[in-house]
């Protein structure tokens, strides 16, 4: 989003220090709190935490940034840089993406839950897509930082704006809410995570439904039919609700596993209040039909034709980590589904896994790691997950973690050398909490693919 030197000041309450040459109409393109991925003309935003932000304005100038915010004066070495002078940057941060809030006309989509955010996130871009225009949060933006950074970066002329919003305590989404304004709210589904800080799954669904709260009378909630505690949100809401899943507003039928995006890829016909559509998912797992479903609810609900939606979805781009299929050398199949993992994505991940035809004598194994932020270090969840994966018929190989029942390995190579000899006839799964750093064995798997 376009803004002046002078309105970032004013909406931030903060002291414009001018660059020489440089007046206060000059204008910024975007923000970023990141140096090493500042764009030319954005601000940046120095954050204090482990690191103190300001120690790379520097940087930040030389990759282009045209001003900064800085709570600690004009910073030695950006001298040519234009500096709003803040008390804190983070509360600045905040203030610039509520005025930008207030200048979009942009729809405002929130999504929420403990599993399937970000993959329903890039679902309802591809599905809202059509005809308009579309943005949200890169990555995993969906906190008291990324949020506010996805609201300052949305261009000028969007017409959907899709947020993640996540929750490590309560009051945390009804924070994001009041930054943000949507007027539709997702959840996806509700279970344990983060129950290290939330004490209980009641707690989390609690806080979770704080989205639902606070949408307008002429708002959507968007809820999962298929999840009882999910469903009862529609009493904390006077919008209009829609629901999705088996029984819900929009539902899948003839559901077949494996198309030709991937084995793992569904295909199934959707029926929703604006007409059934066959539907062909590029995104792998069964669990993403729900996902789907909820894009689809969202795309009907603001306009997009049902039947292009449906084709936008099997063009989806998916972010990475997370149930990549892909072959190895030998022709052992690898699904990469690292970037994090509770216990439902851990169910439903090994549900993909046991989904894979690997023969009569091959092999299954799935390589986990932690998954962390779990109520008195989770190990009954863990043991429930190896318990789980042992009834798919399902090799555990523990990652740094003795939580699973069975002896560990410590290192990419190790973990590797326990797999063993793979095939064409085997199928490894790799999932855990960021924590883990899982992606350095899938690094090393990778090293060896031949495709």
């Amino acid at each position: 989003m376009r803004l002046e030197i002078d309105d970032i000041a004013a909406a931030v309450g903060g002291t414009a220090v001018l660059a020489p040459g440089i007046d206060g109409s000059a204008t910024i393109d975007g923000a970023s709190q990141d140096s090493r991925e500042i764009a030319p003309g954005q601000l940046f935003v120095p954050l204090v935490a482990k690191r103190d932000g300001h120690e790379f304005v520097a940087a930040a100038a030389a990759a282009g940034a045209a001003a900064y915010l800085s709570s600690s004066g004009v910073v030695a070495g950006a001298e040519d840089l234009s500096c709003i002078e803040v008390e804190d940057t983070a509360v600045a941060l905040t203030r610039l993406g509520a005025a930008c809030r207030w200048r979009t006309k942009a729809t405002v989509v929130g999504i929420t839950g403990s599993v399937g955010k970000t993959t329903t996130k890039d679902l309802m871009i591809a599905a809202c897509g059509p005809g308009r225009a579309v943005f949200a949060n890169p990555r995993s933006f969906n906190n008291e930082i990324g949020v506010p950074l996805t609201l300052i970066n949305s261009p000028g002329d969007t017409d959907l704006l899709i947020l993640e919003m996540g929750a490590r305590d309560a009051g945390h989404i009804a924070s994001l809410c009041d930054l943000a304004r949507p007027s539709i709210g997702v959840i996806t589904m509700v279970g344990a995570a983060h129950t290290e800080v939330f004490g209980s799954i009641a707690a989390v669904i609690e806080a979770k439904g704080e989205l639902i709260e606070c949408l307008p009378p002429d708002g959507l909630s968007v809820l999962n039919a298929e999840q009882p505690e999910v469903l009862a949100m529609r009493r904390r809401t006077t919008a209009e609700t829609l629901t999705f899943g088996e029984g819900g507003d929009v539902r899948a039928t003839e559901v077949v596993m494996g198309n030709s995006h991937s084995p793992l890829s569904a295909s199934f016909v959707a029926h929703t209040p604006w007409g059934s559509v066959s539907v062909e998912l590029a995104a792998r797992g069964r669990h993403n039909i729900s996902n789907a479903l909820a894009a689809l609810c969202v795309a009907g609900w603001t306009g997009t034709a049902i039947e292009a939606a449906a084709d936008a979805l099997t063009g989806a781009q998916m972010s990475p980590q997370r149930m990549d299929v892909r072959t190895l050398s030998g022709g052992a199949t690898l699904i990469d589904d690292s970037y994090n993992a509770n216990p439902m994505s851990m169910r439903a991940a090994l549900d993909g896994l046991a989904e894979l035809d690997v023969g009569i004598d091959g092999r299954r194994i799935a390589v986990l790691g932690t998954m962390a932020e779990l109520a008195d270090g989770g190990i009954d969840e863990h043991i429930e997950v190896a318990r789980y994966a042992g009834s798919l018929g399902i090799e555990v190989v523990a990652y740094r973690s003795d939580a699973y029942g069975v002896e560990s390995v410590t290192s990419p190579r190790e973990a590797v050398d326990r797999l063993g000899a793979l095939d064409a006839s085997s199928a490894v799964l790799v999932k855990a909490s960021r924590v883990a750093q899982l992606e350095e064995v899938v690094a090393l798997l990778d090293s060896m693919s031949a495709v």
